[in-house]
């Protein structure tokens, strides 16, 4: 059974959301919110295995609100759903440590197939949305994967697979701080500030499997 947080600030939309992802089956609506402060209580409460959350949030929005999780969960996974679907917002939101966008006017089984998606650690993009915010994405970590020397892609490839900083030095007869050193260095060359947004570009390029 796939556990969601459900975060709305609407009780009728938060209600319309939470009978479709129970008529699937295989979801349960564990919690709900209605605001950034009450969802992270709530998270942090249950620890759902997917957060869906609202884009339009009281409290500080709903990229706020990823960010919030992330922070205290990096292998939390988030999917985000809004009433607005350009580009430019699909990639902040992924930015802020999403694995999906589903659009408010997707049909109604696509949040569902979202949810299944996002709890098996894929990106989930809504069929709605601008096939360039894919495509660039994809595109922008593939140049960015390319730039690591082969020293850094092989550290980078034992932190995606769970490996401690301290696992990685003793495999690769290295010290802790060059394994540091070359972790920061990972991290901004492939724009992932936490370990969760790590390993889940390595799930999308198949780097390595959930």
């Amino acid at each position: 059974m796939i556990r969601v947080l459900l975060v709305d600030d609407h009780p009728v939309v938060r209600t319309g959301y939470l009978r479709l992802l129970e008529q699937a089956g295989d979801i349960e609506v564990v919690g709900e919110a209605g605001d950034v402060s009450a969802a992270v209580a709530r998270f942090v409460e249950r620890r759902p295995d997917v957060t869906v959350a609202d884009l339009s949030l009281p409290g500080g929005g709903g990229i706020a609100l990823i960010r919030l999780l992330v922070a205290q969960d990096a292998a939390a996974r988030v999917l985000a759903f809004s009433m607005h679907e350009a580009a430019p917002l699909v990639q902040r939101v992924l930015d802020a440590g999403a694995l999906g966008f589903v659009g408010k006017s997707a049909a109604p089984g696509e949040l569902v197939d979202a949810v299944r998606a996002v709890h098996l650690g894929r990106r989930y993009l809504g069929a709605g949305l601008l096939p360039a915010c894919a495509d660039q994405a994809s595109r922008l970590e593939a140049k960015r994967l390319a730039s690591l020397t082969p020293r850094e892609f092989e550290i980078f490839l034992l932190l995606a697979q769970g490996r401690s900083p301290a696992e990685c030095a003793e495999a690769l007869g290295l010290s802790s701080k060059t394994i540091s050193n070359h972790q920061t260095q990972i991290k901004e060359k492939l724009g992932t500030p936490t370990a969760a947004a790590l390993v889940h570009l390595a799930l999308r390029h198949a780097v390595v499997t959930a």
